[in-house]
């Protein structure tokens, strides 16, 4: 299994920024997949959630009304889009795959500053 994030970047408040994860070993259709993100001392927590075939979708409270989480099963690939991105959104993104296990990416550097 591979996961392999990108689209990270430094954004200023109230920015945009979309992450995609391409993923790989697997057979991508059949999984549900999330996105958690980990800030500098403190613990990884879920961001959102989608299922297998994208009809269903859960968000952190602090994710509600500004990310939207999709993917695209002929490409193998799951998006966080981020609007209205603010300070506290900085963090590590990482996507996430349970398949036989839990897996992670590298994940991705997302930093929100003027």
């Amino acid at each position: 299994v591979q996961l392999v994030e990108s689209g990270g970047g430094l954004v200023q408040p109230g920015g945009s920024l979309r992450l995609s994860c391409a993923a790989s070993g697997f057979t991508f259709s059949r999984y549900d997949m999330s996105w958690y993100r980990q800030a500098p001392g403190k613990e990884r927590e879920l961001v959102a959630f989608i299922t297998s075939a994208g009809g269903r979708t859960n968000y952190a409270d602090s994710a509600k009304g500004r990310f939207t989480i999709s993917r695209d099963n002929g490409k193998n690939t799951v998006y966080l889009q981020m609007n209205s991105l603010k300070p506290e959104d900085t963090a590590v993104y990482f996507c996430s795959v349970i398949y036989r296990g839990r897996y992670w990416g590298q994940g991705t550097q997302v930093t929100v500053s003027s």
